[in-house]
């Protein structure tokens, strides 16, 4: 697999003379991809109908002949203001009713007909005038889905898609009622016509009504996509794609991927670190100017395995990019410090350990003007260069002498599932109980121990590749995943709170966890505020959540009132809480040893990454870090032949 730098690039902000001059210095910087057009609509069709492709020829050319690859986005994410005049039905609402106005982007409801026909239109435009350009050589759909809350709708247009989706799937208002359990409160509906939104309820929604609303609104978004993708691919054979983002849950990212051909995410370290990382303030200031030491890694390693679900292959060998990747100070982070030295060159290095194609910083050049003026680029407003740039070179350059490295499996398997995570923020019995969060914290356990990670889809079959596998808090477990845990010959850690819920959203019956060969039942639940904990009798503790398990299976460890913190049988392990830092080491240290599994301890801010022929370190610290020998720098990058 060759691997590739590249950059974002918006021609129509920027005088035509200057496209030869940024060309030229792409290409001398080392860059192989440029992503365009993903935003301008506008200029491509000022008036309904009326369309002025000539620049975008004009552009695609320039870069082309400089010996740059095009990457094409459609413009759907910014419907110009015009569409709105043609569709005032259009706009997405808030969950309090209220419109998303025009004035900024995404402004749009996914189960809108109309809007789709107009993005079908300009899809086809765009595909039939460069779907055999040979410098068009990938195509991205939209922008960002979910970017700003604009999954989860609440319009007219969507009420009405909503029941009709309904009565696709339950055929009868009384299918309906049973399936949600509308009996209690007196909810029961004659007819599908008078079931509305799980909003502005005096209290809280039915937990089944909601949960079908999220899979409603994914749905959505994955029959908006693949309008996209069939058009496409009628006209072009280049592969398409779809920048996701990094803790977007909204919808299911798999059933995107299954019509994309490339799964790429954009990374922004140090936004994300201030934005949506939990971690106390001591742990944030010390990675104020790198961001998390796994935070990254964890999406490179999901958006894998999104990679691959179009083609079936395993999870390791799913094709995936970083479409924009911070370069410096972006600009809507609560707080937005400026990265260390080194850090845009060590982000790109551990993309490409995790085994992307393609790293494109976003942007060339900083705009000076509107909503993002703010957001550092390659270049400055001025046309000079800022740090990233010349990171950008080292890089290009570190991969033009370096040899082909590929990606390893993984010994750890780790599952992920949106629907669990909807499942949880629906009904979370703890108000700061979060699925994400759970699942993060699993697999940043298993990165201090120097293990490689694959994300698991949550409907996998074949679970033998792995030595262990993991599935913390999955609401249900599909029949899938559970016929391939009664034939896996590894070992497992199951839970917590998973496999307690039924797909209608209603306590299994048996009591969970209701796993193969495993007698042991949850009897009560409880979630604990953050300064409140339950010992562990080996050390550490329960947060946040924790369950009273009856079981006959071997109990591996108890909490220090007594009861089953860890139960075995053959090889599924059931964790019957949330684990904080020090005993969730032990367990997964424990568990590795029995599985024949090495583990390599790093100190805070080290994290180490194998491919099929490198082993690479990575210091996510503002100093030196001493290990094996070896200096590695702050905000360093390493990497020795296997």
């Amino acid at each position: 697999m060759k691997r590739t730098l590249g950059v974002c690039y918006y021609p129509e902000h920027w005088e035509e003379s200057e496209w030869v001059t940024d060309a030229s210095r792409m290409a001398e910087v080392g860059l192989t991809w440029v992503r365009i057009g993903e935003f301008a609509w506008s200029r491509m069709e000022p008036t309904y109908g009326q369309y002025d492709l000539n620049w975008l020829d004009r552009a695609i050319e320039t870069l082309g002949a400089a010996g740059l690859k095009v990457v094409l986005g459609t413009p759907t994410a910014t419907p110009p203001r015009w569409m709105l005049t043609r569709h005032p039905d259009m706009l997405a609402y808030d969950k309090m009713g209220n419109p998303r106005g025009f004035g900024s982007r995404r402004h749009y409801d996914f189960a809108h007909k109309g809007y789709r026909t107009e993005c079908a239109r300009i899809t086809e435009v765009l595909a039939k005038r460069y779907g055999a350009n040979p410098y068009v050589a990938a195509w991205q759909t939209d922008n960002e889905y979910a970017c700003h809350n604009t999954v989860l709708s609440y319009s007219p247009t969507a009420l009405v898609a909503f029941r009709n989706w309904l009565a696709q799937k339950y055929q009868s208002p009384q299918a309906l009622n049973r399936a949600w359990g509308n009996v209690f409160w007196s909810m029961e509906y004659a007819s599908f016509d008078e079931v509305g939104l799980p909003n502005l309820t005096v209290t809280e929604a039915s937990p089944a009504h909601v949960m079908d609303f999220r899979r409603f609104a994914s749905d959505m978004v994955v029959e908006f996509n693949r309008i996209q993708t069939d058009i496409i691919r009628a006209h072009s054979t280049a592969p398409i794609a779809h920048n996701y983002m990094g803790q977007v849950t909204d919808f299911d990212h798999f059933a995107v991927g299954a019509d994309l051909d490339i799964a790429s995410w954009d990374a922004y370290p140090i936004g994300f670190l201030s934005d949506r990382v939990v971690a106390s303030a001591g742990y944030k200031r010390r990675f104020l100017r790198q961001g998390d030491p796994d935070f990254q890694a964890f999406h490179h390693d999901l958006y894998r395995a999104v990679g691959a679900q179009r083609h079936g292959g395993s999870v390791a060998e799913g094709r995936w990019w970083i479409m924009e990747q911070q370069p410096g100070p972006v600009n809507w982070a609560p707080w937005n410090p400026d990265p260390l030295p080194g850090m845009a060159r060590l982000w790109a290095h551990e993309a490409f350990a995790h085994g992307a194609e393609a790293v494109c910083y976003f942007r060339w050049r900083q705009a000076p003007f509107a909503q993002e003026q703010m957001h550092a680029g390659l270049l400055r407003p001025d046309c000079a260069p800022a740090p990233a740039f010349y990171e950008a070179i080292e890089v290009a350059r570190e991969l033009a002498a370096m040899p082909q490295v590929g990606t390893a499996r993984a010994k750890a398997g780790l599952v992920f599932d949106y629907a669990s995570d909807w499942a949880w923020a629906t009904q979370p019995q703890g108000c700061d109980f979060s699925y994400f969060r759970l699942v993060f914290e699993t697999y940043r356990g298993l990165r201090r121990l120097g293990l490689n990670v694959d994300i698991l889809p949550p409907n996998t079959r074949d679970l033998s590749p792995y030595a262990i596998v993991l599935a913390p808090g999955v609401a249900t477990l599909s029949d899938a995943f559970l016929a391939a845990l009664r034939s896996y010959n590894g070992l497992s850690l199951i839970g917590p709170r998973t496999n307690s819920k039924t797909a209608n959203f209603a306590i299994t019956i048996p009591l969970p966890p209701n796993l193969p060969n495993m007698d042991a039942t949850v009897a009560r639940v409880g979630s604990m505020p953050p300064d409140c904990v339950e010992p562990l009798a080996d050390g550490g503790a329960f947060v946040h959540w924790r369950e009273k398990v009856e079981t006959t299976a071997n109990v591996v460890e108890h909490t220090a009132d007594g009861w089953p913190a860890l139960i075995k049988s053959g090889g599924i392990h059931y964790l019957a809480g949330w684990a904080d830092e020090a005993a969730l080491t032990r367990i997964l240290g424990d568990l590795c040893a029995q599985a024949g599994i090495e583990t390599t301890p790093l100190p805070e801010g080290l994290r180490l990454r194998d491919s099929a022929t490198h082993r690479y370190l990575f210091n996510y610290n503002a100093f030196a870090v001493e290990w094996d020998g070896r200096t590695i720098a702050p905000a360093g990058v390493d990497w020795q032949l296997l």
